[in-house]
């Protein structure tokens, strides 16, 4: 058996001002996004933005619920409504940022398997890349295609 290595790119920023413009504001709307989680039991707020094509901007934030796992990630949220409202139109960008008791984290917070799988099917759906923007107190990470964070991902084949 051979070894196969794999690569990824990070792009890493100190603070906002180091982001393209359009970047800056799509991670301040998921800033903003935090504010509406409902996360009574974990305290841990995630806000998701999600920038269409069309130049649209839906939101999303984690919801919980007593009946674990009942609830939803916020990227999913953003994700399913920016589909469903707009079946058509491929996303751009998601930015991602969290709080825990109402203060933002020091270190990024990434998507989960189950929400990183949802981006991959948006990014094949439409055919193209989804950046993606993490973001926290200390840094700003992205990539440029779900792909980096999903490397050996699950793909269905279509014919």
């Amino acid at each position: 058996m051979k070894e196969k290595k794999l690569e990824i790119t990070v792009y890493e920023a100190d603070n906002v001002k180091e982001l393209a413009p359009a970047d800056s504001a799509l991670l301040h709307e998921a800033i903003n996004a935090t504010k509406n989680a409902y996360a009574p039991y974990s305290k841990f707020n995630v806000g998701a933005a999600v920038l269409l094509d069309n130049g649209e901007i839906i939101h999303g934030s984690n919801q919980e619920n007593a009946a674990y796992p009942s609830g939803l990630c916020a990227e999913r949220v953003a994700l399913f409504y920016a589909n469903s409202r707009y079946p058509n139109v491929a996303i751009k960008a998601i930015a991602v940022n969290s709080t825990v008791n109402g203060k933002e984290n020091h270190d990024p917070v990434y998507p989960c398997g189950d929400c990183r799988q949802v981006l991959l099917e948006c990014e094949n759906r439409f055919g193209k890349p989804i950046k993606v923007i993490m973001g926290s107190a200390s840094k700003i990470q992205a990539v440029r295609s779900i792909k980096d964070l999903l490397p050996l991902s699950f793909v269905l084949k279509r014919e």
